[in-house]
Parts: structure tokens; C-alpha cells; sequence
């Protein structure tokens, strides 16, 4: 699998210059990269898969194969391409592998998150005239401050953030409405379920001292399952070998909030390789290196086409 989407809400192209070596353009690692990756290994297997070459290069009992090219994995897609995915095969498939991120890290434990849209209402009014009128935004500050007092809890990874707000009118206006998109994310399930009771601690006590508080949840991305340990071991230990052997470096071993979340809460194998290098995700200077993407789509064959025991 590997997501088309990108973060960027354009809608006219996103500018592109090649120069000193590099591809500059936002998106063009995370994750148009390793998508070419794998369409080269879809025209690869086009070419060969009614010729007995096919038989020798999966093997007689190789399983079946889905090459996947998905929607949702980026901001607020809540994972839906590779939700329907496991949907429709979950119950058949034997291991996944995502290609998204760099050539130096291998995710292979999910981070799961909840993501939730804030909205503070009040009657506001005139900045002099009704001076004194609870302030949307002040509300909302003040749920802020209480979020980033909550001590995160100890093992594993868990972290918290407000990353947008927005509300107001004017600045002689007494604000109405204000709203935040809040999350927090944790390597560990039960991280993630005490996170959740302290930040419905928060709401619920601004609700007791009179506040409009509503909620949406907007995301939700699951931790890890019952995944066989030897199973997920040996899948994680084959894309090392790979990338180690097509790239002369070891990568490492870390935990991300990727496609790999769904079918590793459902108890599949899962692991993520990535398919250039460079830098800038998520960011308007993005770049990859061009003389790392030969790299890549040796990657991405040897994880496609070669044995996995």
C-alpha cells in the first residue's frame, strides 16, 4: 500500500524545481515517492504475471497479492482508504506493509490517537457596552490551560496538542464562539484511555462552572491489537534485512501513526518502509534526493517479491 494524498489542500498544482541533486516539491516524499515505487511494481508484475518468470519469482504457495493505492491517510482522512481495505480482506490477509517516510526508519508499532473539534459558545456582546459577558475565547483559554496542565502518564510515548483555534468576531466584539482541534496520541492503549478521561475531566468541569462546551470527535486512529509476537517479529526483522541489504545503512526501529495502525489493531502483521531520503515533510520545502530513489524501488521490490520466512 501507499497513500496518494498529500497535507497540502491545494487545488492548483504544487511547485516543483529539481536542482543540486534533490526534487523540491511539498509532498514529494511523503508520499509521492514511495507511490511510484509502487506503481513500478505494478507495471513490473503486469509484465510478467500470465508468464511461468511469475510462478519463479513468488513461489508456487506465495500468497495472493493487493497492490493498493489509497486515499485518507493524511490530517482528517481517519485512515478511511485503509480502513475499507481491511474491511473487504482483513479476515485473508496474512502480513501489510505500507511504503511511507524515509529510507533510514522502519515503523513498526502504531501510535494511536483521538482527535476532537472544541467549540465554547457564549452571549457576547459590545467590548464596552456589555463589558463583563463571558468571552468565547477567554472560555476556551482558559480549557486550553487546564489540557496542558494534564501530566502525561509514565511508559511508553504519550503526547497532547492544540493545533488550531479560531473564533471572534471583531476586535470590539465580545466573541461568541471559539473552537479548537485537540489531540492526543500514545504507543500504549491504556495511555490513550487514561488521556481520554482526563481531557473529558477538563470539559466536564468547565460544563459544571456554566460553560457551552460541545464536542466532536474528528479522528481516531487505534493502538496495536493481539498481534502474533513471532509473526510481527519476523515481518519487521525481513523489511531490515531489505533495506539494510539495498541501502548499506541499518535503519531504525520506531513507532509512528501510519496505514499500519488499522491492520495492527486487527491482529495483522504490519510494518511500514520507507522509499527515499530527504527532508521537509509535511512542510512547503520539501525535498528528496534524487540518487536515493533507485534506493527506494529496490526497497519496495525486495519487500514486494522476495521471501519473507
Amino acid at each position: 500500500m501507499a497513500h496518494m494524498d498529500v497535507v497540502f489542500p491545494d487545488e492548483t498544482e504544487l511547485p516543483l524545481r529539481v536542482e543540486g541533486g534533490r526534487i523540491y516539491c511539498p509532498g514529494v516524499g511523503d508520499n509521492t515517492a514511495c507511490l511510484v515505487c509502487l506503481l513500478l511494481a505494478g507495471k513490473y508484475i503486469a509484465g510478467y504475471v500470465d508468464s511461468p518468470r511469475w510462478r519463479e519469482i513468488r513461489g508456487e504457495n506465495a500468497p495472493g497479492l493487493l497492490l493498493v493505492c489509497n486515499a485518507g491517510e493524511e490530517g482528517l482522512g481517519n485512515l478511511k482508504g485503509v480502513h475499507k481495505i481491511c474491511e473487504d480482506y482483513g479476515d485473508r490477509m496474512e502480513r501489510f506493509c505500507t511504503f511511507d517516510s524515509s529510507l533510514s526508519s522502519i515503523v513498526d508499532r502504531a501510535v494511536g490517537s483521538k482527535r476532537f473539534r472544541v467549540r465554547v459558545r457564549t452571549r457576547g456582546g459590545h467590548s464596552y457596552n456589555n463589558f463583563g459577558n463571558d468571552n468565547a475565547i477567554a472560555c476556551l483559554a482558559s480549557l486550553v490551560g487546564e489540557l496542558y496542565g494534564i501530566r502525561v502518564p509514565e511508559g511508553g510515548k504519550t503526547t497532547y496538542n492544540v493545533g488550531m483555534i479560531s473564533g471572534g468576531t471583531s476586535v470590539n466584539t465580545i466573541a461568541q464562539e471559539a473552537e479548537m482541534l485537540y489531540e492526543f496520541r500514545s504507543d500504549r492503549r491504556e495511555n490513550l484511555e487514561y488521556m481520554e478521561r482526563q481531557f473529558m475531566k477538563v470539559i466536564d468541569r468547565g460544563k459544571s462552572e456554566g460553560m457551552d462546551v460541545s464536542l466532536e470527535i474528528i479522528g481516531v486512529r487505534p493502538c496495536e491489537g493481539p498481534v502474533d509476537p513471532k509473526r510481527k517479529q519476523a515481518l519487521s526483522d525481513w523489511a531490515h534485512r531489505v533495506v539494510e541489504e539495498m541501502t548499506g545503512q541499518a535503519p531504525k526501529h520506531c513507532a509512528g501513526s501510519t496505514d499500519c495502525n488499522i491492520p495492527l489493531s486487527l491482529g495483522i502483521p504490519s510494518v511500514c518502509v520507507g522509499s527515499f531520503r530527504g527532508a521537509g515533510a509535511h512542510t512547503r520545502e520539501e525535498y528528496v534526493e534524487t540518487d536515493s530513489l533507485e534506493e527506494g524501488y529496490k526497497v519496495a521490490f525486495g519487500m514486494i517479491f522476495g521471501s519473507r520466512d
